[in-house]
């Protein structure tokens, strides 16, 4: 399951990425408004994790514009604000469901389950492209008879490139998806991953390349069986 949490206090959006992770979802952080629009628009999440107070754009301006672009993604409004006005509001904007800091991991935990649900989510135990199978839990590639590990990060960035089949990924989306927002990581460090992957590609026979988009980033192909 892919999160996005949109939470101005950073400390607060890295506790709840840690949570995340613990279990076993994918998990990014963004701390204004307008970029919790620009991610949720440009990325594919399952859940979203809003805080209603933020800079640029607040929550309720954030939820209307992901329903007004025709956006479904279920939206968990996470906020100090605990007056029913504020619920209201926010529920009529299109939110889902509405958590009043402070709250317990578990009921988070729990609510996320419930929103996947309401969606009609499969959690996919396998990413496939091609001739290739990626196993969520065990991070291994197959193809055909022939399986490798993939370390976490090769396992990250080729889950997104899987997610996304024959679009392409720019090295920014990477950088953040995989290294965080606040990363030093550069274009040499997404460049070397990758160089890693098409290794083990090429050790698996397979027919599926990354292929390089000059000056725009990644995308999956398949070359026609023989």
């Amino acid at each position: 399951m892919n999160i996005l949490i949109v939470e101005d206090e950073k400390r607060l959006a890295d506790v709840l990425v840690q949570i995340m992770r613990e279990a076993k979802y994918n998990a990014e952080a963004v701390y204004d408004g307008q970029d919790g629009i620009d991610y949720a628009l440009g990325g594919d999440y399952d859940v979203i994790i809003l805080d209603v107070m933020l800079p640029k754009k607040d929550g309720f301006a954030v939820v209307r514009a992901l329903r007004e672009a025709k956006r479904a993604t279920p939206v968990l409004m996470l906020t100090a604000r605990s007056e029913v006005s504020d619920r209201v509001t926010g529920l009529d904007c299109g939110a889902d469901d509405y958590l009043t800091k402070p709250f317990a991991s578990e009921e988070l935990l729990a609510r996320i389950r419930a929103l996947s649900r309401r969606q009609g989510e499969v959690v996919l135990d396998l990413l496939r492209f091609g001739d290739l199978e990626l196993s969520v839990e065990l991070h291994d590639l197959k193809c055909g008879t022939r399986t490798v590990r993939l370390s976490l990060k090769e396992f990250e960035v080729l889950r997104i490139l899987m997610a996304n089949p024959h679009a392409i990924v720019t090295k920014e989306t990477l950088i953040v998806k995989v290294w965080g927002y606040d990363s030093d990581a550069e274009a040499n460090n997404v460049e070397a991953y990758i160089s890693f992957l098409r290794k083990k590609l090429h050790y698996l026979n397979s027919r599926v390349s990354i292929n390089a988009i000059r000056k725009v980033g990644y995308r999956l192909e398949e070359d026609s069986p023989c």
